[in-house]
């Protein structure tokens, strides 16, 4: 009898056990993977100009960590976090180091997954890149400097808003479009204005049998922005000439070319721009008067490795240049104008891992009164370091 019931005992265990593990199989939840990686920019800088000469220091300048996940069927996350040091006069009274911001913040929608002809396309909602910035990073180093649009102030490189990427069949490019809020990922929405934007890119060499020629790209766009007036919310006559509610012309449109090679990368960039600003306090004493500035930029660099075209061993060194040309205004005479020289050597530490020692100048070319606060030398000596994991 004692030893049936030992029998019984463990026969229930067993059956329970059983059960609970069934159970436990039928609830157990799957959690999505996480794709993590990020990017750290750092430097040593030295200033030669006279606005701050022998002016030194060690900075990391930028740290990206980016999130991806699934998030159910044909639908995706980006979160992509920017930690950057709080350089604003007026920004860091609180607190002078590294803040955190995001700077691509989206939900991705796969609607087309090459069904029609091989052709496949993306939906995006949220934190979105902007036209033209991300495309020309192919091919041009940020960690060493921002690319020409960004430095000149006409572009961030994200922006909130809906935006849609095709990619075309037989690797012949792909068509990007967006409309975004405008002021850029480094600020809130602050009017009623959205900005339209697209690019073209054109890759037709792709199939060719030069390896240096299939990676050739043409990138014409087009960005229509407009910003609020600031008497957008003035007091009504006889105080004023009362509320302007039509915007100010921020328009953008230019072409980008270039080869993305190993051994040699080459691009050039022609940007027009257009800007409108008010003077007067919109009163009957002090009118309102709209200022146009139309002007352009010519940008040009080129990162060759000159050994790795002998031996694909010494790939490692490569010299880099860059040359900007910048008129901020086409309707005054004599045109004001600067440049920007960017030139220096980078070796690959790794294969994730860059520096580069590099020498910076911006340098007014003409009528340097007109040029506001780039008016003055800026001269600098940089050790860049580049980490991606």
């Amino acid at each position: 009898m004692h030893t049936l019931r030992l029998r019984s005992t463990a026969l229930a265990a067993g059956l329970l056990l059983a059960s609970a593990s069934l159970l436990s199989a039928q609830t157990q939840v799957t959690i999505p993977p996480i794709d993590f990686s990020g990017v750290i920019y750092s430097n040593y800088q030295y200033r030669t100009d006279i606005r701050a000469k022998d002016f030194n220091k060690f900075d990391v300048e930028r740290i990206y960590l980016t999130f991806r996940m699934p998030a159910g069927e044909r639908a995706s996350i980006r979160v992509t976090t920017d930690v950057y040091q709080q350089q604003t006069p007026g920004s860091d009274a609180y607190y002078q180091g590294w803040a955190l911001r995001l700077k691509y913040a989206y939900l991705q929608y796969n609607y087309l997954n090459g069904t029609a002809a091989n052709w496949t396309a993306v939906a995006r909602m949220g934190m979105v890149h902007t036209v033209i910035v991300d495309e020309e990073e192919l091919f041009w180093p940020r960690w060493i400097a921002q690319t020409d649009l960004e430095r000149a102030g006409l572009f961030n490189s994200a922006d909130v808003g809906l935006a849609t990427l095709i990619t075309m069949p037989n690797k012949f490019g792909e068509i990007y479009a967006a409309v975004e809020n405008g002021p850029g990922y480094t600020s809130r929405e602050l009017d009623r204005f959205k900005d339209p934007q697209l690019r073209l890119t054109l890759t037709p060499l792709a199939n060719s049998r030069n390896k240096l020629l299939t990676t050739f790209m043409l990138s014409p766009w087009y960005y229509k922005g407009a910003v609020a007036s600031r008497f957008v919310a003035s007091a009504p006559p006889p105080v004023t000439n009362g509320p302007v509610g039509s915007g100010l012309d921020r328009d953008r449109w230019g072409i980008l070319a270039g080869i993305r090679d190993p051994r040699l990368t080459l691009a050039a960039q022609y940007t027009q721009f257009k800007g409108e600003s008010e003077n007067g306090a919109n009163t009957v004493g002090s009118p309102r008067v709209v200022v146009d500035s139309t002007g352009h930029i010519a940008s040009g660099f080129v990162i060759v490795k000159p050994l790795a075209f002998y031996d694909t061993t010494y790939s490692r060194l490569g010299l880099i240049a860059r040359y900007d040309k910048v008129t901020t205004n086409t309707n005054t005479s004599p045109e004001p104008s600067y440049h920007v020289f960017i030139g220096g050597l980078i070796f690959d530490i790794s294969r994730r891992a860059q520096l580069s020692l590099d020498y910076q100048e911006q340098l007014p070319n003409s009528n340097p009164a007109n040029l506001g606060g780039i008016n003055q030398p800026l001269k600098t000596y940089f050790l860049h370091i580049v980490a991606n994991f």
